[in-house]
């Protein structure tokens, strides 16, 4: 149905896909597998139209074409879901979802009502329920990726290119994702997935395509990979322990945080943590968990509480008081709160930490340019220089460059919240040894993240919150996934 033949792109000088020749057939399941980086984003978006290939072709049933833009594959029947989101703030749910194919009336006047009825039939397809009459800007990152997703369903295309659909959705939604992709094979629709969860690639693909560095190494049926050989292929090499031991004994308490309330959104919230401690928080969307991390960092001050930091009440209205305090922060919402996307490599990484480079009132471009030469060397950062703009870079050399921002000024409490949303094995390992060598230096480390696997793993203590309250706190070597649903779950 659709092939791409010795595609090639590169931005700023920089290869980012070399000659990939592929194939996507009716009714199959595609997997497109690598680490970040290796061009599986750039390919899709080479295929849907957001990007024009520099060398190669592509064919659409048998013939050459060439996609100008979106709308050109689009009306081939081409549809894509973006890692990173792209709602239109200020339009709702509605308008958003069904953009450019809303219903009209005799008149030719948008007919709101037949409008909102759609929306509502296929967002219940995905089980879902959302006030499709809300601004897409007062949606969390999880409900804006569920409208995207609705969005491409509309659509009803031949091809469906899914770049980390799952990325910030619950069990429950995934499950629902699930249910609708396999009515979609049915109906002999081409669905190309990417995603760096293991356990959906077996679930979902027939064959599986890995990339490593702008090239394709392997395709192969579903069937004939392993998780360990899937790895191998992706890397270059063998991951020994993706997980690093829990060694550190945490120290004397650090930040005391009691009775935080904003309303609807959490409720008298109270805990403690201790230097060299990795506290996990776990939840379902919308129990409450970013919303208290953004109030520490001063995102959004909670109504009332008390935060405590090294004994002495302290006062946080905005993110300057909180990097003022010690406090480093990685946000979920890696576009919309995260990055700059005009702005370089080098800018961003250093946005936080000016003060470092600032003598008097002048900036030091050449301690800026060296403190970004490190930090692109120990992050393993992938970018043709520091002046590339990283809005070009793959989603997890933009998570890398976050990461080295919030520690550029050497935090003594890091808030990392979905710290590997869209990160590859490979760079997921190194994060997760980052957190223990933090944690071994005596950093605290507040870590919220969807993945229970990270939880149990990484951390010292669980708070799982429950609709804005704290539900339970549980030692993470005596614990299990299902008990923690068992306290995340609605009563």
């Amino acid at each position: 149905m659709l092939r791409a033949f010795e595609l090639t792109k590169v931005f700023g000088g920089l290869p980012v896909l070399q000659r990939v020749s592929l194939e996507f057939r009716p009714g199959e399941v595609h997997a497109l597998m690598g680490e970040n980086g290796a061009g599986k984003s750039t390919l899709m978006k080479m295929l849907a139209g957001l990007y024009q290939p520099d060398g190669g072709i592509i064919e659409w049933r048998g013939q050459q074409v060439r996609f100008g833009s979106p709308q050109d594959a689009l009306a081939q029947g081409i549809a894509m879901v973006h890692q990173e989101l792209m709602p239109i703030p200020d339009l709702n749910v509605a308008e958003n979802l069904l953009l450019g194919m809303e219903p009209v009336n005799a008149l030719g006047w948008v007919d709101r009502a037949a409008l909102h009825q759609q929306a509502q039939a296929w967002l219940r397809s995905l089980d879902t329920e959302l006030d499709t009459t809300l601004p897409m800007r007062r949606l969390s990152v999880a409900q804006m990726q569920v409208v995207e997703i609705a969005k491409a369903l509309a659509r009803q295309a031949d091809v469906i290119l899914m770049d980390e659909p799952t990325a910030a959705l619950s069990d429950h939604e995934v499950a629902a994702l699930f249910k609708a992709i396999g009515t979609l094979r049915a109906r002999g629709v081409a669905v190309v997935y990417t995603t760096h969860k293991m356990d959906e690639v077996f679930r979902l693909a027939d064959r599986i395509s890995v990339l490593r560095d702008g090239q394709l190494v392997c395709t192969q049926a579903a069937s004939e990979f392993s998780p360990d050989s899937l790895i191998t292929h992706m890397v270059g090499r063998e991951l020994a322990q993706v997980f690093p031991p829990v060694v550190t004994q945490p120290g004397e308490t650090i930040l005391e945080v009691q009775g935080l309330t904003r309303a609807h959104a959490y409720r008298d919230i109270s805990f403690t943590l201790r230097r060299g401690e990795v506290l996990g928080l776990a939840g379902l969307m919308g129990a409450g968990r970013t919303e208290v991390v953004s109030a520490l960092f001063g995102l959004a001050p909670a109504d009332s509480g008390q935060i405590r930091l090294r004994g002495q009440p302290t006062r946080i209205t905005c993110p300057a008081d909180a990097l003022a305090a010690g406090f480093g922060m990685v946000t979920e919402d890696r576009k919309g709160s995260g990055i700059i996307p005009a702005m370089s490599v080098e800018h961003n990484l250093t946005l936080a930490a000016l003060e470092q480079f600032s003598p008097g009132s002048v900036l030091d471009r050449s301690a800026e340019a060296a403190a970004t030469r490190s930090a692109t060397a120990d992050f393993a950062i992938k970018a043709s220089s520091p002046q590339q703009a990283i809005r070009e870079l793959s989603g997890g050399n933009q998570q890398k460059v976050l990461l080295a921002r919030a520690l550029l000024h050497r935090p003594d409490i890091l808030i990392l919240d979905e710290p590997t949303r869209g990160i590859d094995i490979g760079a997921k390992a190194e994060i997760y040894a980052l957190i223990g060598r933090l944690s071994a230096q005596g950093t605290a480390v507040l870590l919220v993240s969807s993945e229970l696997p990270e939880i149990l793993a990484l951390t010292h203590r669980i708070l799982v919150l429950r609709q804005g309250e704290l539900s339970a706190e549980l030692n993470p070597r005596q614990t299990n996934q299902e008990e923690i649903l068992r306290h995340a779950m609605p009563q």
